[in-house]
């Protein structure tokens, strides 16, 4: 079971902040750090200092650590034109050695449209897999060669599809709870098959889905990475459990039930459930960036237990 660190910047978090994170999840051992690509706040407060991009923070650090893999959970297909798109991840993947990946979603949060001004289109779902046709499509194409799409939303004549990223292929994460459209996409197009906070049972009949739509396409079911992102809260005792829930709002209780919460032994036997029923990595939903107390715990408790 792979760990990775995911964060949310929009609730309020600077590029240095990112950073800390960055450098102690590759100092920690962790495989990867990924971030959201959200623009507005969700929930109350201020979230000052205000938004960071996810592809400029990524570009960042890619040139500030070493190891741990770059992503995305997910890239809003509705902040960018997907030939743009191609361009920033292949360039990333450039300044990191070779270790970005793509998550890549519709998009959903209305009110950060309205907020920046960005199209907020009701047919998010045919744009994205134009998207993923074109960011793969451009990145597949030999040197040399050139690239046409003509799709209902996107048009594209004699692209170079220029640059190529470092990587031969550029791993893409598709996720999310839909029970057709879902699975068809990933099937097709992804490497890697996330589903976001949900439960075990949720979670094994998402990704019996998923194979089978793998399978109904020729392929095998096999072939996709199955991964969780859950929230979590670890503590060596109840008091250091209830304050770092306290610390994001919310309730140690509940975070029990819905996330990965508890003492290091708890929440080892709670991902070794999500392993039962296929999953290989998890992202953990870290929502209180200044404790870096709380990655070495896991890292220390938790992830060695899991090696």
């Amino acid at each position: 079971m792979e760990l990775r660190i995911f964060t949310e910047p929009q609730q309020g978090a600077t590029y240095d902040t990112l950073l800390a994170v960055a450098k102690a999840t590759e100092d920690l051992g962790f495989d990867a750090f990924f971030r959201s690509d959200h623009y507005l706040r969700m929930g109350s407060g201020d979230g000052l200092p205000g938004p960071t991009d996810a592809w400029l923070t990524l570009a960042g650090l890619a040139r500030e650590t070493k190891r741990i893999r770059l992503g995305t959970l997910m890239t809003a297909g509705t902040f960018r034109l997907p030939g743009v798109l191609a361009i920033q991840v292949a360039q990333v993947d450039q300044m990191s050695g070779g270790r970005v990946e793509l998550g890549l979603g519709a998009g959903w949060f209305e009110e950060e449209h309205k907020a920046y001004g960005i199209p907020f289109p009701k047919e998010k779902f045919a744009r994205l897999e134009e998207q993923l046709e074109i960011v793969t499509g451009l990145w597949a194409t030999e040197r040399g060669k050139t690239f046409d799409f003509h799709g209902t939303h996107y048009d594209l004549t004699d692209s170079p599809a220029l640059p190529k990223p470092a990587q031969q292929k550029i791993p893409v994460l598709i996720g999310g709870h839909g029970a057709t459209r879902t699975p068809r996409l990933a099937a097709k197009y992804a490497d890697e098959f996330n589903m976001p906070f949900a439960s075990i049972e949720d979670t094994e009949r998402q990704f019996g889905r998923v194979r089978a739509a793998a399978e109904e396409a020729g392929r095998d079911g096999d072939d996709l990475t199955y991964s969780n992102a859950l929230v979590v809260c670890v503590g060596r005792d109840e008091a250091e459990i209830a304050r770092r829930a306290a610390a994001i709002g919310r309730e140690a209780d509940e975070l029990k039930l819905n996330g990965l919460a508890g003492s290091p032994s708890e929440v080892v036997d709670k991902i070794g459930r999500y392993a039962e029923i296929g999953a290989r990595r998890i992202y953990l939903q870290i929502l209180d960036l200044h404790d870096l107390d709380h990655l070495e715990l896991i890292s220390s408790q938790v992830q060695a237990q899991l090696s």
